[in-house]
């Protein structure tokens, strides 16, 4: 598991940002702040992917430079993970992508929280690297189901599982859960969920603070 945080850098004026309720009321501010920890975040995830030598001619000589020899798939868990996902996708320009709806349904404090898919759609993903992207890692619960439900269109060679913000709990489900290979990557693991299976201290719902308040019918 790989975690931003544990290395001082910029990145962290960046999550104080999403986490403080002064800086919270602007939603461009709250968006671009998502969009920049997803572009940091798929420079780190790009130091794990495969690369082949490529032959570049420049004015002078040629030169070999070792490119990503194929692009990830990057998929988004709608709608909080949009501005995090186009941080990523910023960096892998010629990824495909997918998408999925994905909400919790109403439970009762303390009971345990259900997920249903209201929406999916990909591209093949079939011994690809497939990176998954979703801002709070909560329960872990969208991020099992979505990875099941994408296995209908192919078999990836690895799930790169991301968030900015994760709970010891949902790893844990994550570990007792998966059964396909994966890496998870995370900007920051808090100290646990609440009664309501939300993260503490964690930021708060990231879909509404991104795009305002929905309605529950």
């Amino acid at each position: 598991m790989f975690v931003l945080n544990r290395n001082n850098s910029v990145a962290n004026h960046f999550l104080a940002e999403l986490r403080s309720t002064e800086h919270q009321t602007n939603r461009l501010v709250f968006r671009r702040n998502l969009e920049r920890l997803g572009q940091i975040m798929a420079y780190e995830i790009s130091k794990d992917l495969t690369y082949a030598k490529s032959a570049i001619k420049t004015p002078l000589e040629e030169t070999t430079i070792p490119l990503v020899a194929e692009s990830p798939v990057i998929v988004a868990v709608m709608r909080a993970a949009i501005p995090f996902f186009n941080g990523v996708l910023s960096f892998f320009d010629k990824a495909d992508s997918g998408f999925i709806g994905a909400f919790r349904k109403d439970h009762l404090e303390h009971q345990p929280v259900e997920i249903e898919l209201g929406y999916l759609a990909a591209p093949p993903i079939d011994q690809k690297d497939v990176i998954l992207v979703d801002p709070m890692l909560a329960t872990g619960k969208s991020f099992v189901k979505s990875a099941q439900a994408l296995l209908k269109y192919g078999t990836p060679k690895t799930f790169h599982l991301l968030s900015v913000i994760a709970s010891p709990e949902g790893v844990d489900y994550l570990q007792q859960n998966m059964t396909s290979p994966f890496k998870l990557w995370t900007c920051a693991l808090d100290e646990e969920l609440n009664s309501h299976a939300y993260i503490v201290p964690g930021l708060g719902d990231a879909g509404d603070l991104s795009f305002g308040p929905k309605l529950s019918f």
